[in-house]
């Protein structure tokens, strides 16, 4: 079937169903960063493959918004289904409410479904519909009717992380959460955010693609906690390490009916539940709207998890500094444009493999050749993919899950002699990263305090790089997580003070258009330091062990404290990573990490 086809479908079923305007987004029903198979519905019905994106369809139009990322990819992808292609941010160019607002006529009817719509998405459009008289329907998936040979809903099985690997027991975390709802005033907390239910319960899988998590929801109460899943992935083992908790297990859509049923305060998290489940709850509950207890008790690694996280690193440094090494060989010995962004992108996965434990990566691999690292998010496909060559950079923003922990390290290379301009702007975003990652500071402070310390020398020279300079990394759940970040503009997510124990990335970057991009990232780990008479101060610890490429550097720009940091991390990267390399790749990185 051609996507005109499905379109055309598609719209069969809005008339039938009385639907002027039908929204499908790129979302399953927990509002993760990745999607499983099962529900890439957009993907299906544009042709858009695309990880971000969001179509709306009438009667006489159909359209696809996204982001800059894949303004190429989309308008490939799109050429005769009769989808336009709406880019987003650009000038002149609707909204989604935006189009919403203009295309739905007085008294319209707005269809989506409300499973995979975000609560305040779907109060936003609420409010327009009914400024036109219309009215929303939200639980009708048209798609799936259209969509005859859908691939079900992952099967895979379920695994539970020992206390070796989380530190904490279920049932101490249960009782942390019901302490939580007991100050609200709540009795019962609906939990629909794939990474809290599973660093609550300690399970974890491979449902998610990049993140080894678990379709499922779950409802704490007093007395048990209701986990929504497929009991088929569960072993015998586990589900009796769960009825030991006093986890009671049903299937993975009950909840909705279960929620219509709710006679009790609950709590909700509305940032992290979507418009269905909002809607079902009866008018007669109270309501108690906070952010899950889960988020900020997860962001705080515990000793255990510290211990791991640290070791998963060490085999990320050792899998990363084996490609540089790589790479580096291959530019000396001329054979460097036989690779491609990809088929290097697959040599550094297979090295984390080596390294054991490996689950799978921890998000989209960026690998970004010359002009491909200038687009933040770039991913390779089989149509931007290149081959790599001398006289420029290479930027692999990448990470992975071992047991011990995820990743997300990123640095960017000098394939052979580069020019000065490429020298200069690596060893600005290198003096930005090392004067953020030795910062000592107050307790309380956040990322809005301490981000103009990797911005400065990009401001100094009237510069700046338009993303986070950071974000919180979780523990074999979503790789970027709440509630805290490094970014100078206000965002609600990432406000929350600095924790000893919670983890943030580092990760200031130059992006010159149709030439070169250059990130350099370290993960960060929170750490208290001195209390004195004026209070508590705190400080970070980088526990990323990968060389900065010399080759890139140019040393003349770096102050004395630059060199005073830089020669401390690497000393520690080669004291770290050196014993576990072969003799010719340790005489490489003992050079690499020189001290200047």
């Amino acid at each position: 079937m051609k996507v005109s086809d499905r379109v055309a479908k598609l719209r069969d079923l809005m008339k039938d169903n009385k639907i002027d305007l039908y929204m499908v987004p790129t979302a399953d029903y927990h509002n993760s960063e990745y999607v499983g198979e099962h529900f890439k519905e957009r993907a299906f019905l544009t042709g858009f493959t695309g990880s971000a994106g969001t179509a709306l369809v009438k009667e006489d139009k159909a359209g696809l918004w996204t982001d800059g990322r894949y303004f190429l990819q989309a308008g490939n992808q799109l050429k005769g289904s009769g989808v336009d292609l709406y880019k987003m941010g650009e000038p002149n160019v609707p909204t989604i409410n935006e189009f919403v607002e203009s295309e739905l006529k007085e008294g319209g009817v707005l269809g989506f479904d409300g499973r995979s719509v975000p609560f305040g998405d779907g109060v936003e459009l609420e409010s327009i519909v009914k400024a036109k008289n219309g009215s929303i329907v939200y639980d009708l998936d048209l798609v799936d009717e259209v969509w005859e040979d859908r691939p079900p809903l992952s099967e895979e099985p379920i695994f539970y992380l020992d206390e070796k690997y989380s530190g904490e027991s279920a049932a101490s975390k249960i009782e942390r959460v019901r302490a939580q709802m007991k100050k609200f005033g709540a009795e019962a907390h609906i939990i629909t955010t794939l990474d809290d239910t599973g660093w609550l319960l300690n399970i974890r899988g491979r449902d998610v693609e990049y993140f080894p998590l678990i379709l499922c929801y779950s409802i704490v109460y007093n007395d048990k906690v209701v986990l929504y899943i497929n009991e088929d992935k569960i072993s015998d083992e586990i589900k009796a390490i769960l009825v030991k908790d006093n986890v009671v297990i049903k299937p993975y859509n009950d909840i909705y009916e279960d929620v219509k049923s709710l006679k009790t305060s609950v709590l909700v998290d509305p940032d992290r539940l979507n418009y269905a489940m909002y809607k079902n709850i009866p008018e007669s509950v109270k309501v108690v709207e906070a952010m899950n207890p889960t988020i900020l008790m997860k962001a705080i690694k515990n000793d255990v998890e510290i211990d791991n996280i640290i070791k998963a690193h060490i085999k990320d440094g050792i899998a990363h500094t084996k490609f540089i090494y790589w790479m580096k060989e291959l530019v000396k010995n001329g054979k460097i444009s036989e690779e491609t962004e990809m088929s290097a992108s697959d040599k550094l996965e297979s090295l984390r493999v080596d390294q054991g434990d490996f689950i799978c990566p921890s998000f989209e691999p960026i690998a970004g050749f010359g002009e491909h690292g200038a687009i933040v998010h770039y991913a390779a496909t089989e149509e931007t993919n290149v081959n790599l060559a001398e006289g420029t950079l290479f930027l692999t923003d990448t990470g992975a899950n071992y047991m011990q922990g995820s990743t997300d390290i990123t640095r960017t290379t000098a394939l052979g002699e580069i020019s000065q301009e490429m020298k200069d702007d690596y060893t600005t975003v290198l003096q930005s990263n090392l004067r953020l990652g030795k910062a000592k500071f107050m307790y309380g402070c956040t990322g809005l305090n301490l981000d103009i310390l990797a911005r400065q020398p990009f401001w100094d020279a009237g510069r700046n790089f338009n993303h986070g300079t950071g974000h919180g990394v979780g523990y074999l759940g979503n790789i970027h997580e709440p509630p805290t970040g490094f970014r100078w503009q206000v965002r609600k997510h990432e406000i929350h003070p600095f924790e000893a124990g919670m983890v943030i990335t580092n990760e200031p970057g130059i992006y010159i258009a149709g030439s070169h991009g250059i990130r350099l990232e370290n993960e960060l780990l929170v750490k208290y330091g001195p209390k004195t008479e004026y209070g508590q101060f705190m400080e970070f610890e980088a526990i990323t062990y990968c060389p900065f490429d010399f080759d890139a550097i140019n040393v003349d720009m770096l102050t004395d404290s630059d060199k005073e940091e830089l020669n401390k991390y690497h000393k520690k990267v080669y004291e770290i990573i050196g014993p576990h390399l072969t003799d010719e790749e340790r005489a490489w990185l003992k050079e690499a990490t020189r001290e200047i």
